[in-house]
């Protein structure tokens, strides 16, 4: 993650946010009181929040690892052509 001042983020507004959500990187802004922020895109925020989600959700945490289990064994479910089809959308 990218650190800059509080001053250059004010002196470069437009284009450090224009960096961070093109590259979708966080920046970090540091103040002289300590109290730093941090800038990202909305995008990738939600994204983030979502991992946080599945990550402190057990039940889902359980399935997604019993469903690893099941592709690697191969022996899990396995849709049929037309399911497969309306699936892909094809």
């Amino acid at each position: 993650m990218d650190t800059v001042s509080v001053n250059k983020f004010r002196d470069n507004l437009k284009k450090l946010v224009e960096q961070s959500l093109r590259d979708h990187e966080p920046l970090r802004v540091t103040r002289r009181s300590g109290d730093d922020f941090v800038v990202v895109s909305a995008e990738d925020w939600e994204r983030e929040q979502e991992t946080l989600y599945v990550l402190q959700n057990s039940k889902l945490m359980q399935q997604i690892a019993e469903s690893t289990k099941t592709h690697a064994e191969r022996n899990g479910y396995t849709p049929t052509k037309e399911q497969m089809d309306e699936i892909t959308g094809v």
